[in-house]
């Protein structure tokens, strides 16, 4: 057989194999990238996802070469999607102990401090856990760590709301006694209800948070060692400090190492 007809039979296979593990690598190297309206660290603007959490996000998308596009969703819909699918990354979500198997965890990218909070000159008083467990009722956001932390704790006097703003709603208008819920998003939440700072009290710290960006349990590891490395470069040169500062002025960024979590 003439060496030319060798080649012209080899070569289209060569070709086609070639092309079919470009498109193999270029489909295990889509992410799916989720966040949930949760002012600051992520929301939905004019049709473009913002917030700290966004824009750390990015950062590292453009030091990693990932174009993948951010989607606000749900925090339900995030949820369910990270826990059950691969290439799947949902972010802002509080790193504890219940989640830690589950995921595969990029950050810290923020810190926060979770309380009880009631409608100052309430007469409440909240002292312990205990103290606590006897109101009548306290709101938290279904799905949300705040919901499953408590749950953990026994708690039993739990009333579900779908999201945060309608939660901070209802306590403004003394739907409940008590909620649950981050210092850091509670000012957005009261401003987007027209209410003040101090028209809510913090009559109890729970716990503190550190959030990350979390992955699929079915993403590969390279990917998410090139994430955290990208965060960890943003953090010695500055660039995490900036976007923390833009977002959450006079608040501390979160350090390379994550910091001890108050959990009780």
């Amino acid at each position: 057989m003439p060496v030319f007809s060798v080649r012209q039979s080899v070569l289209p296979g060569i070709i086609a194999c070639w092309l079919a593990l470009l498109c193999s690598t270029a489909h295990a190297m889509e992410l799916q990238i989720l966040a949930d309206e949760n002012r600051p660290l992520s929301f939905s603007e004019n049709g473009q996802a913002k917030g700290l959490g966004v824009d750390v996000a990015q950062e590292i998308q453009r030091r990693t070469g990932n174009k993948n596009a951010i989607e606000i969703q749900p925090w339900p819909r995030a949820y369910r999607a990270v826990s059950s699918e691969p290439n799947v990354a949902v972010f802002a979500m509080a790193r504890t102990a219940a989640r830690e198997e589950l995921f595969q965890w990029v950050g810290p990218i923020s810190a926060s401090r979770a309380s009880l909070y009631g409608k100052r000159g309430s007469g409440l008083v909240i002292n312990s856990l205990e103290d606590a467990k006897a109101v009548e009722r306290i709101m938290v956001v279904r799905d949300f760590y705040t919901h499953q932390l408590l749950q953990k704790l026994g708690f039993t006097n739990l009333e579900l709301v779908p999201k945060p703003e309608t939660m901070v709603k209802m306590a403004l208008n003394d739907r409940a006694p008590l909620m649950f819920t981050s210092n850091v998003t509670l000012p957005e939440l009261l401003e987007k209800a027209g209410a003040k700072p101090t028209d809510l009290d913090a009559l109890y710290t729970v716990t503190s948070i550190q959030t990350y960006i979390a992955f699929s349990a079915a993403t590969s590891k390279d990917i998410v060692a090139k994430w955290q490395a990208a965060l960890d470069a943003m953090k010695r040169d500055g660039s995490y400090a900036a976007i923390y500062a833009k977002w959450l002025p006079g608040e501390t960024p979160t350090k390379i190492k994550p910091e001890p979590s108050l959990a009780p």
